[in-house]
């Protein structure tokens, strides 16, 4: 068992920075083939236990059945993927629109389990916001007019939630997790998702984690003690959200250089130290975002965080994570995404 740590692989991945990038597809294939294998009788993925290792030693291997967020992150990467249609992601949203619709109205979360790994690292209703997210990206697009119409008023029920639970900050750092910032990232990713599909979202509510997000910079990611204390999760929660539209990078130009030049830096990209799930969450963040602003610092990024996580790529098709988010599906989720990131919608 290896030691997932940045660095060694950075430093590699740095040198060849201004090649072209390896094909990753065997590399998603491998990935893609593992989830789909792993996938429960319900339609759902649940957490796989993840792994123990030198850095938490005392992290006990655990699964609490399936659930909705390693379900929407799973289903999510076989979307960008290309296999919407498969048999196992349907199931996959089928698992995630019975729990939605079984939930009450009131109250941020779509569902009764609580406690779950990723809840505790990325926040309690971590669940409500991927699940967001991936109805977003598959509103109107399910091929028959019933699950089309189910995944509307999914989508739509989702939104609502996260707009009414909103924070006074402008953010949903909601209590309980070891990284929140990524949660509330997530939630605002997946509002702008749902306002380019015609879902109405409140200005007010944008206005507010805009606002958020700005003074969270000013303050260096102290505001409502969000990140973890790791400026990675921190900086890639702003530069999604800084490079949105083209009027959004324009405006930020400043800001978005500043965070990629830190990029180049091993320390910076290597967050806690060693790779668990919040370090994958927020490649995606920052691949999502490069790809959208293009010129060489995504060229860059590109080629390395694909050299790096081909070479980290467990023999079975899977990622792990060794610290916080340990649990191999939501890291692996991650991972094909961020290889998958030339495919984020709306660029």
């Amino acid at each position: 068992m290896r030691l997932l740590t940045i660095g060694v692989f950075w430093a590699a991945a740095m040198a060849a920075a201004t090649q072209p990038a390896n094909d990753p597809s065997a590399a998603i294939g491998k990935g893609v083939r593992w989830l789909v294998q792993l996938q429960g009788r319900d339609g759902g993925w649940g957490q796989d236990g993840g792994e123990t290792s030198l850095v938490r030693i005392g992290e006990r291997l655990e699964t609490q059945g399936n659930d909705v967020a390693n379900t929407a992150v799973a289903t999510l990467a076989l979307v960008r993927s290309g296999q919407a249609s498969t048999p196992a992601a349907r199931r996959g949203v089928e698992f995630i629109l019975r729990e939605v619709e079984a939930s009450p109205e009131e109250g941020l979360a779509v569902t009764r389990v609580t406690g779950s790994q990723i809840q505790r690292k990325l926040g309690p209703y971590i669940d409500t916001f991927l699940t967001s997210m991936l109805l977003g990206e598959l509103d109107g697009r399910m091929g028959d007019a019933r699950t089309n119409q189910r995944v509307h008023a999914a989508l739509e029920k989702c939104v609502r939630k996260i707009q009414k639970n909103q924070q006074s900050d402008g953010s949903w750092n909601n209590t309980g997790g070891w990284a929140p910032i990524l949660g509330t990232s997530m939630a605002s990713r997946s509002l702008d998702v749902a306002a380019k599909r015609g879902v109405k979202v409140e200005p007010t509510v944008v206005a507010r984690v805009r606002e958020y997000t700005k003074n969270s910079a000013r303050d260096g990611g102290a505001v409502g003690g969000a990140a973890a204390g790791v400026p990675l999760y921190q900086r890639a929660q702003e530069l999604e959200q800084l490079s949105r539209t083209d009027a959004d990078r324009a405006k930020n130009a400043r800001e978005i250089r500043s965070i990629t030049g830190a990029l180049s830096q091993s320390r910076f990209v290597q967050g806690f130290g060693s790779m668990g799930g919040e370090e994958f969450f927020s490649y995606l963040n920052i691949s999502d975002s490069l790809h959208r602003t293009g010129g060489p610092e995504w060229t860059r990024w590109n080629n390395q965080i694909k050299t790096t996580l081909v070479e980290l790529q467990n023999q079975d098709g899977s990622w792990a994570g060794h610290h916080c988010i340990t649990g191999r599906v939501a890291v692996t989720s991650a991972a094909v995404l961020t290889l998958l990131a030339e495919r984020e919608p709306g660029k």
